[in-house]
């Protein structure tokens, strides 16, 4: 037998293994999925998502639907699968929020794990150690119970920079930008001073700066301004500018804090991993210990890091779900309500594991897109 003849051999029968996998996966599947209907059958009940149309009849203390008429709030009037959006409007909500704010004291954390300085290291080891060693829904409870709840009364709340901060929310100032072609020039003017940070467009940069001031001078002189709306507290909740519920605040604390305790040892790993001579070249052409950070550690860490910050990202996703603990309304709590509501606790469940999966892969992806960005051509 040739050696062309041998690689065709074992490609054929690694093949014909995988296609088998599957094939016996895919039929335990549909034998399950039978003797579900089958026990379903016998008790008289039916398997159908026809519920998704029937009307909610409950109302959800916050979430969103992208409605004909643009985002409004859910209503008891609307569909199940309406609530379902809202619910999982929310979990992307405080996913997408706790991912930046995590990643960011996350580095932090593992840098000053690292520091020269004697309190600085031990502070972030402390509260590195303390996070990790905790069970998540022990500090959600934590958060809730014994710090947003113990807020002033919104006639008491304190005021900073036009935030009101109370046991009822937070309530932020919201910027309003006035309407016509100057915001559309606006935003020109935002996305060519975006491209000019990419680095593709380095040597244009000076051009795009140019157009993109331009723009933003065009769009001034053609009315567009941009102005704050200022929350005003009244007896019981606060008017105008931008409303986080107090179970928004302590979920989004607790995930963001127990996360970045993890990045934190990820990325101080990393750190350690990098040769050390990388440290003493970057030490002999004269940069400081913040500049041999940023320029050359760093860079080199986030190469390696991704898959494991892509793990992060996914437990944090899921540990959404926890927010049910403190009537956060997440997708699960949705999900829990819709199945008391329509006794359809099966088919609920499958739509949830499904949108989870689906969350869960796209984080994957976009962890992977990542990782192949900044991998160096030429480099495995």
């Amino acid at each position: 037998m040739t050696v062309s003849n041998s690689l065709r051999w074992r490609r054929l029968r690694r093949t014909s293994v995988q296609v088998g996998v599957l094939g016996i996966a895919a039929l335990l599947l549909v034998l399950l999925g039978l003797a579900v209907r089958n026990g379903f059958a016998e008790r008289g009940v039916s398997f159908s998502f026809d519920f998704l149309w029937q009307r909610a009849g409950f109302e959800i203390s916050e979430g969103r639907v992208l409605t004909w008429s643009g985002f409004t709030s859910f209503g008891a009037d609307m569909a199940n699968w309406q609530a379902l959006a809202a619910g999982l409007g929310n979990t992307l909500k405080v996913a997408v929020v706790a991912v930046l704010l995590s990643t960011l004291l996350g580095v932090a954390l593992g840098v000053s794990r690292l520091s020269t300085n004697w309190l600085i290291r031990k502070l972030a080891f402390t509260a590195t150690e303390f996070l990790r060693n905790t069970p998540l829904l022990i500090q959600l409870t934590f958060w809730y119970v014994a710090v947003v709840l113990q807020l002033p009364g919104l006639r008491d709340a304190p005021h900073f920079w036009g935030a009101i901060i109370s046991r009822q929310g937070l309530w932020l100032p919201r910027p309003e930008f006035t309407s016509g072609p100057g915001l559309w020039l606006a935003l020109a003017a935002v996305v060519t001073l975006a491209l000019m940070l990419m680095r593709r467009f380095q040597p244009w940069r000076r051009h795009l700066a140019g157009a993109g001031v331009a723009l933003l001078a065009l769009a001034f002189v053609l009315g567009f301004r941009i102005h704050l709306d200022l929350p005003e507290a009244g007896r019981f909740r606060a008017s105008g500018g931008v409303a986080i519920s107090p179970e928004f605040t302590a979920l989004l604390i607790a995930l963001t804090a127990n996360t970045a305790a993890y990045i934190g040892e990820i990325i101080r790993g990393a750190i350690e991993a990098v040769p050390r001579g990388q440290w003493e070249a970057a030490d002999a052409i004269g940069l400081s210990r913040r500049h041999q950070l940023r320029e050359v550690i760093l860079p080199q860490v986030f190469r390696v890091v991704m898959p494991s910050l892509g793990n992060q990202y996914l437990n944090l996703a899921k540990n959404t779900s926890l927010g049910i603990a403190i009537g956060y309304p997440d997708l699960f709590n949705v999900y829990g309500t819709v199945s008391n509501q329509t006794g359809r606790s099966l088919e609920g469940v499958l739509i949830a594991m499904g949108i989870y999966l689906v969350l869960s892969w796209v984080i994957s992806l976009l962890v992977n897109v990542a990782n192949n960005r900044l991998k160096i051509p030429g480099v495995r």
